[in-house]
């Protein structure tokens, strides 16, 4: 017989790998469905690629790649005997080192269930078995594969970093760096740079507290140096990045040792400039006040999930949850309303025999797929069934839940897709809880950016936003567009209606505070929903205008209306805001938001008659005053002028691309050879003279006049890519290197010759988009019908509530998610893997809200 199956097995010896360090092996769920060994079907590990699949998709991959050799596991549970050893047993296996290290969607009660595992390899296509363990008749190979995947890992644990922080060491300045006591505190937001007024890629000198930028890398994230230039002039080693500061810590560099660095006093360090790490930890542990209020956060948790009340389990198709993995609820509200909505089902469900059949050879890692896999999994009903009748009555006659507890809504797990979209990502790879507005715009720019050349669901959220800005000294205006996906409502407390009720409870809480005696029962602000909206179209400062009638610097005014008015409405209550201690604080209030919604009086109208346009002109660029010549490495130059190329182009060369050696340097010689200029010399004038402005004209239609910097095309034309293509990009993006990037890679070579606004809705949320089209008709395009400009589903401004996303705790980086959505004429709530009829959906007490538009007839 061991001659018979080393025979059988010869053919697919080449085939079959054990797995190396970093190979994954997922066998614990399908690829393209949740099937695991706990189904009906099992699972079927693939013993090349380590990828499983369920029954259903074994054949489909079988049939594109060739393999034959397959691993089927089987988990099969049921319940213990009676009089079975209880009190905590471990459940019995009978295989010992089968399954080890499994992750699946139910957790056992040891006291309740037992579980036998099996495992066979299955040869395709006759479907030939072999049982394992079978070390004596199997070839050695085959046994040490079979022994390597039964023990490997989970796939998604290979995933998680092996610790990055211990590959930085701490920096011999934390223990002992000085801090200067010159009274600098730092703002929680609205920072620049104190050189240039840069106000991105910003680092905070732990030592005197100057906010300068870092360096200009190519990933887009840009600065002038003048971080590194600080610490030249002043010794000082440490700074932190300012928008990586978390309760768990921040990226700190040292400049000294040349290195990014651990600084195991960064709380105290930070608390020197105001910033108080350590309150916020004390502020959101567990996702609870801890301090001696806490009866509001307990209160807002009761209401929002509903609790004391006897709520109706739903099952079937659209009823089914998803599981949490442990602070995930953020993505799980957000993808259930997402697919709740039509568009998107279509996109993914509705096309799912196609992705899958044309999905890569590792679909775990195709963005489709996993999209396809969960909206099939939520909107199936396969995994949402409600218990058998025969199985209640059973419960019923033992008086007892053993036997339902089986039975009840378990949920899928979304474990593939979230570390798909998480990937790279700094806050949404991490275990921590996140803000789910902000993933939902994650997602939109997910979803944007791989639909190009297909359907793109999310065009449903796309809008135009006309803003409208007056210099207030002459009076003049100015017009402008922008794309959005989400209005964001303030939550004005000056427009409470209880008012007087809050005025003295604050009263009472500070006399209880002052007498130490325990607080008074809390107020929650209740603010009209027309006062947030009213707070949102008043007029607002625009901060560091620049008058392009003046032309100086003057006082401007912002007003915004819609251009045009979405399929689906997002609408966010600005709950969440910083203190000036950077303790992240909750706004606790009750908005009474409408079930339907008119914003039509809200519809942008363009330039009026009697008003007086700024001029077409833009600010002159100061440059950094630096009378020292450029930084230019002159071992590169002369390598390439050593080649043939003139010497002044050398230079230019390696000055444009940064200083990033030959090979970069090379590439711009290439690309800008046939330039009248090649050969001249390297001039850099400290001050640009005003010229035509995108920013003040109404139509936006100068910004494409305007040649992008030449660094910055350089810096593109380097990478390889063409340089009108290039120009296009840095156009379509206001200049922005890293939207650039993004903006080539989703937009092909061959659709050059569009307009670059005709894309400007893919790139990120609030990318700004100018268009001159104020029309009012029904369009999928821009509003004006003009396939050049932002894609954009226009229509009546009418919306009806479909579904909110609530928030319990103190901040978003902690507390609870969950979501209501109306189905079938029924409010349902979606609390992780629960699925139960609403009787009480609490809308005043939403954070994100979804309308969507009602017809016009």
């Amino acid at each position: 017989m061991a001659a018979d199956l080393g025979e059988l097995l010869v053919p697919y010896m080449p085939t079959i790998r054990v797995p190396r360090t970093g190979d994954r092996v997922f066998k614990s769920e399908c690829a393209f469905s949740f099937d695991s060994p706990e189904s009906e079907g099992g699972l079927y590990v693939c013993m090349n690629t380590f990828l499983g699949f369920g029954r259903e998709h074994v054949e489909r991959h079988y049939r594109k790649t060739g393999q034959s050799v397959y691993m089927h596991l089987k988990r099969h549970v049921k319940e213990k005997a009676t009089g079975a050893a209880g009190g905590g047993a471990i459940p019995r296996r009978r295989n010992g080192k089968v399954f080890l290290d499994l992750e699946l969607n139910r957790d056992f009660n040891g006291e309740d269930y037992e579980y036998e595992d099996e495992a066979k390899l299955v040869i395709f296509p006759d479907h030939f078995e072999i049982p394992l363990p079978n070390i004596e008749e199997l070839p050695a190979l085959v046994t040490i594969a079979c022994d390597a995947v039964l023990n490997a890992p989970s796939a998604y644990k290979k995933q998680e970093p092996e610790s990055w922080e211990e590959e930085i060491q701490v920096s011999r300045h934390a223990r002992s760096l000085r801090q200067l006591d010159n009274g600098v505190r730092i703002p929680p937001s609205g920072w620049k740079c104190q050189k240039c007024e840069m106000r991105e890629n910003l680092w905070l000198n732990l030592t005197d507290g100057a906010v300068l930028c870092g360096k200009w890398f190519f990933d887009g994230s840009g600065g002038n140096g003048h971080a590194l230039e600080h610490y030249r002039e002043t010794n000082y080693p440490l700074a932190v990045k300012l928008d990586t500061i978390t309760p768990d810590g921040a990226d700190i560099y040292s400049f000294e040792e040349e290195e990014a660095v651990l600084d195991p006093h960064v709380s105290e360090h930070l608390s020197h400039f105001g910033i108080d790490m350590l309150q916020m930890q004390k502020g959101t542990e567990n996702g609870h006040h801890t301090d001696n209020k806490p009866r509001p956060r307990v209160s807002e948790w009761e209401v929002i999930q509903e609790s004391g009340m006897k709520l109706k389990e739903v099952y079937g198709s659209g009823y089914t949850g998803i599981k949490n993995l442990g602070s995930s609820c953020y993505l799980s509200t957000v993808m259930q309303v997402l697919f709740s909505i039509p568009d998107f089902q279509r996109m993914y469900v509705g096309n799912l025999q196609r992705i899958f059949d044309y999905s890569p050879l590792d679909p775990t890692q195709d963005f489709a797929t996993q999209m396809a896999k969960l909206g099939h999994g939520l909107l199936s009903g396969q995994y949402s069934k409600p218990p058998m009748k025969s199985e209640l009555i059973e419960q019923v006659m033992k008086e007892e839940y053993k036997v339902l507890n089986w039975h009840q809504q378990k949920g899928i797990s979304a474990r593939m897709l979230k570390a798909l979209v998480s990937r790279g990502h700094p806050e949404f790879s991490s275990n921590r809880q996140q803000d789910a507005h902000e993933f939902l715009l994650h997602m939109i720019n997910l979803v944007e950016r791989n639909s190009a050349g297909s359907e793109n669901p999310s065009d449903v959220f796309r809008f135009l936003v006309e803003e409208r800005v007056q210099c207030c000294q002459t009076r003049r205006v100015r017009y402008t567009q922008r794309v959005d996906y989400c209005i964001q409502l303030p939550a004005p407390f000056e427009a409470a209606s209880n008012r007087e009720e809050l005025l003295a409870y604050e009263v009472k809480r500070k006399e209880a505070e002052e007498n130490m005696r325990p607080p008074p029962e809390p107020v929650r602000a209740r603010i009209p929903f027309t006062a947030c909206l009213q707070a949102f179209t008043e007029p607002e400062n625009v901060p560091d205008f620049w008058s392009s009638a003046l032309q100086a610097k003057s006082a401007g005014v912002k007003t915004s209306r819609f251009a045009s008015f979405p399929e689906y409405l997002v609408v966010q209550i600005k709950k969440f805001t910083f203190g000036v201690d950077w303790v992240p604080k909750k706004l606790d209030v009750v908005i009474d938001v409408p079930d339907f919604l008119d914003l039509n009086r809200l519809r942008a109208t363009g330039l009026q008659a009697g008003e007086e346009e700024l001029p077409d002109l833009m600010p002159p660029i100061v440059l950094p005053e630096d009378t020292r010549a450029p930084e230019i490495d002159e071992a590169a130059v002369m390598q390439l002028a050593e080649m043939g190329f003139p010497l002044e182009a050398c230079r230019k060369a390696v000055y444009y691309t940064g200083n990033m050696g030959p090979e970069m340097a090379f590439n711009w010689i290439i690309a800008h050879m046939e330039e009248p200029d090649f050969a001249e010399p390297l001039t850099l004038p400290s001050m640009i003279d005003p010229g035509p402005s995108a920013g003040d004209s109404p139509t936006g239609a100068a910004l494409l006049g305007n040649s992008p910097p030449e660094e910055s095309i350089a810096i593109l034309t380097s990478m390889g890519f063409p340089r009108t293509h290039s120009i296009h990009a840095l156009k379509a993006t206001n200049n922005n290197l890293e939207r650039a990037l993004d903006w080539i890679f989703t937009h092909p070579e061959e659709e050059e010759e569009s307009d670059a606004l005709s894309d400007m809705a893919d790139t990120e949320p609030n990318d700004n988009a100018f268009s001159n089209a104020n029309s009012h008709s029904d369009s999928t395009l821009s509003p004006d019908g003009d396939a050049s400009g932002p894609r954009v589903k226009d229509g009546p401004g009418r919306y009806e509530l479909f579904a909110f996303i609530s928030h319990m705790g103190a901040s978003t980086m902690s507390g609870h998610y969950v979501c209501h959505i109306k189905k079938e004429g029924r409010w349902v709530i979606y609390n992780d893997h629960k699925v139960c009829l609403s009787e009480r959906p609490p809308k005043d007490l939403g954070y994100v809200y979804f309308y969507h538009r009602l017809s016009s007839s």
